[in-house]
């Protein structure tokens, strides 16, 4: 099956790498289409860089200009409105694609029920040395949830905790009537995941397709699972995260209510979800009393479905500072 292939870049301030991104995407065998880049104000050479790439681009290279900072979300949404392919690839400005990756991940879209694919990555330094490490293995992805995801069910996967990381996403054009407008509070790779995997059509694959570089000033990036800080994400005082997540999960259902097609019962999931964290949220500041809600709210079985850590997240909540 044959489709066209657009890349929906998003820079900002991004002078020191995007020249050796955009050479990886232009490098692809076959070629994407179209490159759209959508900048959100820069103030170094990142523009200058983009325009020399575009001079010599052997395919279409468009430059978005705004006179005012989006946001990250809201300029990937600029991007991705703007191209005109069958299949988009999310990039950063920051990355490198592997030897191949287009080729590979078009591939998964012969089927006619896939929506978005995702993949690892590589993890590496500024100096794009490696760390010794996957994205996966960051996220401490388990083969329960990766087996979920390649057997169609990553909308269980991702009531609790998103795993699509958009620097190593592609998706169907079609996705874009469920999904935009992108909403208030959700970050683009998440509602775009979220919103393919309640029509079940989620894929994963298991191999590294790009270089996911960390340098420090990363927009949105990934730590090392270190021990210390699991530990401080328990101590860490509750702030607002069950709030914002009861609001995205209410947005969701809302969302999912008004398409056609959509199973009752993700329907009941994502209502399900919200109600959990909103809970959370609502819990007594004081230990003591809280202590009676988490053992409530865990014999319900609820933190097995909807918490991102699942019944580790029980301790967090029966120790957590408020």
């Amino acid at each position: 099956m044959s489709f066209t292939v657009g890349i929906a870049l998003c820079t900002f301030n991004g002078e020191r790498f995007i020249e050796r991104q955009l050479e990886s995407i232009l490098a692809q065998r076959p070629a994407p289409d179209e490159v759209v880049v959508s900048d959100d104000g820069s103030i170094d050479s990142t523009l200058e860089r983009v325009e020399a790439v575009a001079a010599r681009a052997p395919v279409p290279l468009t430059v978005l200009r705004g006179s005012k900072p989006l946001g990250v979300t809201a300029n990937f949404e600029r991007a991705v409105r703007a191209t005109s392919s069958d299949l988009i690839a999310l990039s950063d400005q920051d990355d490198v694609w592997h030897e191949g990756r287009l080729a590979r991940l078009v591939r998964e879209f012969d089927d006619p029920a896939v929506l978005l694919v995702h993949t690892d990555a590589r993890l590496v330094d500024s100096e794009g040395e490696s760390l010794g490490r996957s994205l996966f293995e960051s996220l401490e992805v388990t083969r329960e949830e990766l087996g979920r995801e390649q057997a169609g069910d990553a909308y269980t996967v991702f009531l609790r905790r998103n795993l699509a990381t958009g620097a190593t996403v592609i998706l169907r054009r079609s996705l874009l009537d469920d999904a935009l407008p992108f909403p208030p509070g959700w970050v683009h790779d998440e509602w775009l995941a979220a919103v393919a995997a309640a029509r079940g059509g989620v894929r994963v694959l298991t191999e590294a397709t790009i270089d996911y570089r960390q340098h420090g000033a990363n927009q949105i990036g990934v730590a090392a699972p270190t021990l210390a800080r699991k530990v401080r994400r328990v101590l860490e005082p509750r702030g607002e995260r069950n709030v914002i997540l009861a609001s995205r999960f209410a947005t969701l259902a809302d969302r999912l209510d008004g398409l056609d097609g959509i199973a009752e019962e993700r329907l009941a999931s994502a209502r399900e979800k919200a109600a959990f964290e909103a809970e959370r949220a609502a819990m007594p500041a004081s230990r003591l009393p809280r202590a009676r809600h988490v053992l409530r709210l865990a014999r319900t079985g609820a933190y097995e479905r909807f918490a991102s850590r699942g019944r580790a997240d029980i301790l967090r909540d029966l120790i957590q500072p408020a």
